[in-house]
């Protein structure tokens, strides 16, 4: 080969190589640039599967499991008592942060911007660094009319909206199958559609969805995605129970839920956030296990689910 074009051969093969080597740099750094929403979801798993471990076995859970970290019970029987917060939140936020993992969400009973305790548990979350947070639900009162249900439930999420602000905390609604306020998301709609988004907003459940509002779910979707910045995965199939319809919660892509679809529509909206994946199914077989067993056995199921969603992402 002539000296020139052989230095001229090794140069050039020598730069492809250089940049087949910066290609996976490159590659995340295009990804996660503004505007791409799809590269840097944050997968955390539902604490209510792991109150049977203290807080540093359930991110070792977590963290065997491959998720980025928990979305934290901070409520009655929870994973954190709300009036042991100042005490046992930090506590769980350290034993994430030492096996590599975060705690950005929680999932409280609040639904009083006027109980003490409410704030405090706000508060607490703020300075550890929680973004996030489920409400509690709301429950229609018989006693009075539509109207005069969701002007009660407003005036609650507006005060809990202040307290929002004033921490800098995103507080989110469920939308939950039944007869609760939110179920079917038009009247949940109706209540936040006014109220600031970065402080307020649905945390979009589509299993949920799906079981309530079947081939309309996407017309809620829509009217709510300026608030949803956090979703919850989960999976079910319709099943029967004394001649009646009933949910049975499935492991993910096993089901009913069309996540295709609904991650499709997620990009073309730009809903983005934080994803909380919770386990309702049974753990398998019915017999005893230790609680070494049922770890390893919720650790495997975690990964099953978590692999099925990344397949959608």
């Amino acid at each position: 080969m002539d000296p020139v074009k052989r230095r001229d051969f090794i140069k050039t093969t020598g730069l492809a190589a250089a940049g087949l080597a910066a290609a996976p740099a490159l590659n995340a750094k295009l990804l996660n640039r503004p505007g791409n929403k799809g590269a840097d979801w944050s997968i955390n798993f539902f604490s209510k599967h792991l109150q049977f471990l203290d807080y540093a076995e359930a991110a070792e859970a977590c963290l065997a499991a491959g998720m980025n970290g928990t979305d934290l019970t901070v409520r009655p029987g929870g994973h954190v008592l709300p009036e042991n917060v100042e005490r046992d939140l930090p506590r769980a936020v350290k034993a994430f942060e030492q096996a590599g993992l975060k705690i950005e969400m929680m999932a409280t009973g609040i639904t009083d911007p006027g109980d003490p305790l409410s704030e405090k548990v706000l508060q607490v979350a703020s300075e550890m660094g929680i973004k996030f947070y489920r409400l509690g639900y709301y429950k229609y009162d018989p006693t009075l009319s539509m109207e005069a249900n969701l002007e009660k439930i407003k005036a609650s999420m507006e005060g809990l909206a202040r307290l929002n602000e004033k921490y800098k905390i995103h507080g989110a609604y469920q939308n939950h199958a039944g007869s609760n306020f939110g179920a079917p998301v038009w009247d949940l709609w109706e209540v936040i559609r006014d109220m600031d988004p970065r402080w307020t907003g649905c945390q979009y459940d589509i299993c949920h969805a799906t079981a309530e509002g079947n081939r309309s779910w996407p017309l809620g979707l829509k009217a709510l995605k300026d608030h949803i910045h956090c979703i919850v995965i989960k999976d079910f199939k319709w099943g029967e129970r004394n001649g009646r319809a009933k949910e049975t919660y499935v492991p993910v892509g096993e089901g009913i839920v069309d996540f295709q679809t609904y991650f499709d529509l997620l990009k073309e909206l730009g809903i983005h956030g934080p994803i909380t994946i919770h386990l309702e199914y049974p753990l398998g077989p019915e017999k005893e296990m230790s609680v070494a067993q049922e770890k390893e056995r919720t650790i495997e199921l975690m990964r099953k689910d978590l692999a099925s969603l990344k397949t959608y992402l």
